[in-house]
């Protein structure tokens, strides 16, 4: 069975003795609106949870030791700042804070490190910085976007944002950060263009910043989807271990 540490709660010697044969792993999140209803927080709570869950399910199979970093808590939210209470870096602030993390872990010999991101508006940003990292560093990086091991559940809906599927996660996580949910009838139907990623902050505006009907999650259903979502990760970490 492998070792699991957590970078912040670990001495500089032990990590030292682990890191070139671990693999790194370190959750990405963000702090901006979700709603009338979800804490600023919850895509770094959710990445750091669902992280820290998958490592523990990992370890007994996994071949290497694995180092939990601290998860990153801003995120590139600019899209989210005409709602309030966010905290955005830009793409290139994002870019460089984990180039030069990349950068952190692969001077103290660090070789293995993977994205746990939490945030759509980070998407583009990890995969441009693990491509980058990795001819800059020497690294073998991997990029995930935890909500997208669910879009394959067949009981899982098209996640959307501080909508069921995330306020059913938080509420599994820390229910008492939910603030009430009203009924939405209807619900606002952003539009779709199949195969195509679409930015426009006049939809964001049209929806009021947060999709479906968070009125319907549950705490049982997102405790079943944690669980989930931390076993599907922890298998892609195994894989990971195993082919680097």
């Amino acid at each position: 069975m492998a070792s699991t540490v957590r970078w912040a709660e670990t001495g500089r010697h032990a990590l030292a003795d682990h890191l070139p044969d671990a693999v790194v792993l370190l959750p990405v999140g963000a702090t901006e609106q979700h709603g009338p209803h979800l804490p600023t927080g919850t895509d770094a709570l959710i990445a750091d949870a669902v992280c820290e869950a998958a490592a523990g399910l990992a370890a007994a199979r996994s071949p290497r030791p694995l180092i939990v970093a601290p998860a990153i808590p801003v995120g590139a939210s600019d899209h989210h700042l005409p709602f309030g209470g966010t905290l955005s870096l830009t793409p290139e602030t994002l870019t460089a804070v984990l180039l030069d993390l990349a950068r952190s872990v692969a001077v103290q010999g660090g070789r293995r490190l993977i994205l746990v991101n939490g945030h759509g508006g980070n998407v583009g940003v990890c995969q441009a910085a693990a491509a980058a990292a990795c001819t800059r560093y020497g690294l073998a990086v991997g990029h995930v976007d935890y909500w997208r091991m669910a879009e394959a559940e067949r009981d899982v809906p098209v996640p959307g944002h501080a909508g069921e599927f995330e306020t059913s996660l938080v509420l599994a996580l820390r229910p008492e950060l939910v603030g009430e949910r009203a009924g939405r009838d209807p619900v606002p139907e952003p539009p779709a263009v199949p195969g195509v990623d679409l930015h426009s902050a006049a939809v964001w505006q049209a929806i009021d910043g947060y999709t479906d009907r968070p009125e319907a999650a549950d705490a049982e259903t997102g405790r079943r989807r944690l669980d989930r979502l931390a076993t599907l990760l922890a298998d892609r970490i195994v894989d990971v271990a195993r082919a680097l």
